[in-house]
């Protein structure tokens, strides 16, 4: 048997955890929307601890995500943050900013850290540069292909993290674009929700079928992939590779879609590390997460079999 990589998946809320963690994650991704970025759901301190306890009873981890772009204003909320999660034992944080490296170095020092430069982070050199200053984990972008991720892995001083499968954001910006566009045309958003749950879609003029979810949060505003990555159909390649960490962007799906989706890929990251020589990967295990698919959404391999793109 080899050592199987973390399976990793992003909860938005309490039940969701639980039923992530029944359904085979290994580690879950949470935090707080202060300082994440793009996530599934906001998790108090004390759903924090909640979450943790459950987590570790069963042997498995959680992260917070720190990588939201931090302004001024909260450089005095950022230390204290730190120290709580650091206080409730959580296991590791994803950051950006070297404010949060900053602050969990001097708060917490024990914590993991885990570089997510969204896509600049395309290159060994950076990705080691980070491990020399305290990451233990690199978040490899997602505009790489297979053979730029697998080439990279034995170069990297720091373990590596693939996003596997999920939507992805393909534009951010700080400004409230949403809500500008709605005043301009008369219809006033005040009051009204801009965020992941009213389910606002663009659509380009020549590409009428495919819709990109797009929402507003105090981060700002969030465009986001039109189909879905699934390499359930290849994960053997990256755990080939040596990839330690395979993660499930849960972001806008349901959580029936997302336990399914965790099932799948425990299935093979179970078979193939018994036996990888006789693995071979199975049409059926996609039946659950396809029965499930939003049937406007395209299950994909995103950019894994594509020409450089950053």
């Amino acid at each position: 048997m080899i050592k199987k990589p973390e399976l990793l998946a992003t909860a938005a809320s309490l039940e969701e955890a639980a039923i992530l963690l029944n359904a085979g994650a290994d580690a879950l991704l949470i935090g707080d929307d202060r300082f994440g970025m793009r996530l599934a759901g906001h998790f108090s301190l004390d759903d924090t601890a909640a979450v943790i306890d459950m987590a570790h009873a069963r042997g498995c981890k959680v992260y917070s995500s720190l990588g939201g772009l931090m302004p001024n204003r909260l450089l005095d909320e950022l230390p204290i943050y730190v120290l709580a999660i650091g206080a409730l034992g959580i296991d590791g944080a994803e950051f950006g900013d070297p404010a949060v490296l900053a602050a969990v170095k001097q708060e917490a020092p024990s914590l993991k850290l885990h570089w997510n430069a969204e896509m600049t982070s395309t290159n060994y050199a950076t990705a080691n540069y980070w491990g020399r200053k305290g990451a233990s984990r690199v978040v490899l972008a997602r505009e790489l292909n297979m053979e730029e991720m697998t080439e990279m892995v034995p170069l990297l001083e720091v373990e590596a993290q693939v996003q596997v499968h999920g939507m992805t954001n393909i534009y951010h910006s700080k400004r409230k674009l949403v809500q500008s566009y709605m005043s301009h045309q008369g219809r006033p958003s005040d009051g009204g929700s801009l965020g992941k749950e009213r389910g606002l879609f663009l659509i380009e003029a020549e590409r009428q079928d495919e819709k990109f979810p797009i929402y507003e949060d105090e981060n700002g505003t969030h465009i986001m992939s039109s189909d879905d990555i699934c390499i359930l159909e290849d994960l053997h390649i990256l755990m080939e590779a040596g990839v330690q960490s395979l993660k499930i962007e849960g972001l806008l799906k349901p959580i029936a879609y997302n336990a399914a989706v965790v099932k799948a890929y425990r299935k093979a990251i179970d078979l193939y590390a018994a036996d990888p020589e006789g693995y071979a990967f199975q049409e059926e295990w996609l039946d659950g997460i396809k029965g499930l698919q939003d049937p406007e959404r395209e299950l994909s391999f995103g950019f894994f079999y594509k020409e450089q793109v950053f």
